[in-house]
């Protein structure tokens, strides 16, 4: 697979990381224990908008990838 398609490939799988993993953060974020205190909301919010980076970390580098050397056959 060429990078040109692993960086397309990988940016439809981020965009569906990102939106998934806001949606899941939202309804999660409705939980009574969160939901009363500000506190707990703005430590919520920042632990889980920083937490999809590290699912989000092996997809860039796969995109990253060289190309494989073609051999001459």
């Amino acid at each position: 697979m060429t990078i040109r398609t692993r960086k397309f490939l990988g940016a439809i799988l981020l965009l569906v990381l990102a939106t998934v993993w806001a949606l899941l953060g939202m309804a999660a974020a409705q939980m009574p224990w969160i939901a009363e205190s500000g506190w707990r909301q703005a430590i919520y919010y920042v632990v889980v908008g920083m937490g999809w980076v590290l699912p989000a970390m092996p997809i860039v580098s796969w995109m990253q990838r060289p190309d494989r050397a073609k051999s001459s056959s």
